[in-house]
């Protein structure tokens, strides 16, 4: 349950008074985790895996009725704004509109009463924030063109650019970082609130960060680009069963040499931050370590492109001597490879299974019921996979018969919760069911379909939704197979 799918009137889900509810119902179903998306500032076509910054929060999440509370806005400001058509979805173009509309009210308010702890949270986050901030900020400058397209002084981050715009831009600078300061402030009670009723946040770390971000534009040399900070090649997936063209996501490739010779600092510092907050961190796409597919910049599929070599057991350890030990939990769903099952027994981190692909044909399928292990975690369904109402209406006669079959059922209307069940009873140690199939919705409610843009990360749930049955369904179904604490 990403906190934008959270319910609420301000047009997306924020780390106000509906999220405690969450905890709240979580507590009371018997849970130890809420799981999320991605938190960090989301860019063109609203994905939270292509965003501004690794470091940075997402602006939409800040509380507006907090804000009233603390006298930074009165409600008259925000409560007669349309924010969308229906609270069960997201209007992106809107929102973004109308935030940063009411977020220049919001700044005049902070300019004449600038919180006592502003100074501090900028000075203990200076190591990022003071890049975001400045990237932000000339990004506006030139109507949000990516940074690319910008000024060659400022582009490669010239002493004397960089001063100028700095001080060009001292306003909306600290536009970005206000921000920053009520997100981080607001996430900080959320996280505290969470856990201290028994609920540890997992987040999710995307393997690449985007092409048009402050990371890259800071850190050139982490990345395979050339003397114009233009990509080399970018990351994706070769073309397979399901997409003919692959999937071309666009990101600059690490520069693994670089970062091995430097003693991974930009990882570890990106590592280390992440676990400060979050409780558990779940590393998206963790067969890149291994091995990842690159294609030359500039092709319009994912058709041509190469295997190349990651930076395997050797960054683990690395991130381990310096850091401890790391609760990772690490997506490696796809195709794997021996190298790669080798890499996650190294780590020694838990691994994914999901039930949604347990009941198609057996040869090479690694997410067969009988194969689960304990050091896992197993779910029913990911943002990336249709509901479980909607895999049924698609899913094959063979999957349904395989199904039925596996969980004892007469009637195939019966699959999804019987999935629910089996997902909570199984093996392995941790079990996450979505939101959405908890609550019994269908394709309309799906988080994300790959490789499409438009109609993605938009669901939104209703507080009627959130029901007392549903938490008595978690806390009777965790109590009988020993997974409550």
């Amino acid at each position: 349950m990403h906190i934008s799918s959270l319910p609420g009137n301000t047009g997306i889900g924020t780390l106000g008074k509906n999220a405690y509810k969450f905890v709240d119902f979580l507590k009371k179903a018997g849970q130890s985790y809420w799981q999320i998306l991605p938190i960090c500032p989301t860019s063109y076509g609203d994905s939270p895996y292509q965003a501004f910054s690794t470091f940075a929060g997402n602006p939409y999440f800040i509380d507006l009725d907090f804000l009233a509370e603390e006298g930074y806005l009165a409600e008259s400001d925000f409560k007669k704004i349309k924010w969308s058509s229906e609270n069960t979805d997201v209007d992106y173009g809107l929102l973004y509109k109308e935030r940063h509309n009411l977020f220049s009210v919001l700044q005049k308010n902070f300019t004449k009463n600038k919180p006592p702890l502003y100074e501090d949270f900028c000075t203990e986050n200076s190591f990022w924030l003071d890049d975001y901030a400045l990237f932000m900020a000339v990004k506006d400058a030139h109507d949000g063109r990516a940074f690319g397209t910008w000024e060659e002084g400022i582009r490669k981050r010239e002493k004397g650019a960089v001063e100028e715009w700095t001080s060009k831009c001292a306003q909306r600078i600290e536009y970005y970082k206000m921000l920053q300061f009520f997100f981080f402030s607001q996430w900080k009670s959320l996280k505290e609130y969470a856990n201290r009723n028994g609920i540890k946040i997992i987040g999710d770390l995307p393997i690449y960060v985007a092409a048009d971000s402050s990371d890259v534009w800071t850190s050139p040399k982490q990345f395979e680009l050339d003397e114009n900070f233009v990509p080399l090649e970018v990351a994706g997936c070769p073309p397979d069963a399901f997409t003919a063209d692959g999937q071309l996501w666009g990101n600059p490739v690490y520069d693994w040499d670089y970062m091995k010779n430097d003693g991974y600092l930009w990882w570890k510092k990106r590592i280390e931050v992440s676990l400060k907050t979050y409780d558990i961190l779940r590393i998206d796409h963790f067969r890149g370590f291994d091995s990842f597919y690159a294609i030359p910049y500039g092709e319009k599929t994912a058709r041509v492109g190469a295997w190349k070599p990651g930076p395997g057991i050797d960054l683990f350890e690395s991130l381990k001597k310096d850091l401890g030990d790391l609760p990772i939990i690490a997506e490696d769903l796809g195709y794997t490879t021996d190298s790669v099952r080798k890499l996650l027994k190294d780590t020694g981190f838990p691994g994914m299974k999901v039930l949604q692909f347990s009941f198609g044909p057996e040869e090479g399928n690694e997410n067969l019921p009988s194969d689960f292990i304990s050091n896992s975690v197993v779910y029913t369904g990911t943002h990336d996979n249709d509901t479980l109402k909607g895999w049924l209406r698609d899913a094959s006669e063979f999957e349904k018969d395989n199904a039925m079959k596996f969980l004892g059922l007469s009637d195939e209307n019966k699959i999804p919760k019987a999935m629910m069940e089996y997902a909570i009873s199984s093996k392995p140690d941790t079990c996450i069911l979505t939101m959405q199939d908890l609550i019994g919705l269908d394709s309309s409610a799906r988080m994300n379909k790959p490789s499409t843009l438009g109609t993605n990360w938009r669901w939104r749930a209703t507080e009627e939704q959130i029901t007392d049955e549903i938490a008595s369904f978690l806390y009777e179904n965790s109590k009988k197979s020993g997974r409550l604490h």
